[in-house]
Parts: structure tokens; sequence; C-alpha cells
């Protein structure tokens, strides 16, 4: 009879604690920017990194599912160490810098920016093939509508629409 009684209150502590974890633990999915593979990897790594539980990124509908314990990370710190890796998300936006410092491939289509702020820091393009050239003085040289072309410094040329055949891709100064 002891033996049942000790069981018994053993199998009720273990099911509060049970409870109170489960409550703890929470689910979140949300939008993040990205494109390949090599994004999927270090989107889900910063997750981690900022106290998911579990992280799992789909390339395709661009969604990510986490999941963490309530009580040592929150939404907002694993959507801020996403942004703190170069991606902008539902709940936070990368830097231009840090956004520039990923792989060309993993540079998404930003939503409601001037892509050219980023690749014309410092008035010096940083596009790959055209990085330290004066092609962007105005801040628009590798932008159309408020979009980078990646092509902006094509074969030692401009390509934005106004400055096409200019030597602005060089590595001499622009002159507009």
């Amino acid at each position: 009879m002891k033996t049942l009684k000790i069981f018994s209150i053993a199998l009720i502590c273990c099911s509060f604690a049970t409870v109170s974890f489960a409550q703890k633990t929470k689910t979140e999915t949300f939008k993040v920017s990205g494109n390949c593979g090599m994004c999927e990897t270090k989107i889900e790594k910063a997750a981690k990194s900022a106290g998911a539980t579990y992280a799992e990124w789909n390339v395709d509908t661009k969604i990510i599912t986490v999941k963490y314990n309530s009580s040592s990370s929150n939404l907002a710190k694993i959507q801020k160490g996403i942004a703190n890796a170069g991606y902008d998300n539902a709940g936070a936006k990368a830097t231009n810098e840090t956004y520039s410092k990923l792989h060309a491939c993993c540079q998404y289509e930003r939503e409601g920016s001037n892509e050219a702020k980023a690749c014309c820091d410092n008035e010096k393009c940083t596009k790959e093939g055209c990085a330290g050239m004066d092609c962007c003085k105005d801040k628009e040289c590798c932008s159309k509508d408020g979009v980078a072309k990646m092509d902006c410094c094509k074969d030692g040329k401009c390509t934005k629409e106004g400055h096409s055949g200019k030597d602005c891709c060089k590595q001499e100064e622009h002159k507009h």
C-alpha cells in the first residue's frame, strides 16, 4: 500500500512537470526572405543560435517553423537573430551592410527598399565585378524603378536607363 502511494505521488509530479514544460514550448511560423539551400542552412542556424530548439525553413514557400522554450527565448529574439544573419523576415529587417555580405546567390529581392543603396554604399559600387568603382555616385546607377539590376556594370558600361554607353563602371570617376 505504501508503494502504491509513493508511485501515485511520483506519477502526479511527472504529469505536472510534463504539462508545465509543454506550456512553455511554443511553435511559430513566419516568412523569411531567401533563395537557396545555403540560405536554408544559415537561416535555420541563426534561429537555433537565437534560442529555437527546432527550425525548418522551406525554400519554396519562404516560411520557417520554429519551436522554442518561452522561458528562455521569444519570437522577437529569434527573428532578430535571423535578421542579424542577413535575412529579412516578418519581425525584423537585416541591415544593408549585413545583407550585402550574403553570397551572391543568397541576395534576394528586398521588399520596400532601394537595393541600389546596398550596392552603392559610400558612393562605390559593391556588386561583384564593380567593387570600388564610382558608378554609383547618384545612388541609382544600379537600379531601375528602385529594383537593383544585377548587370548594372556590363562590359564596363552602365546599363541604367539614361546612362547607356557611359563609362561609369570603369575604374575612372563617373561624371554626370
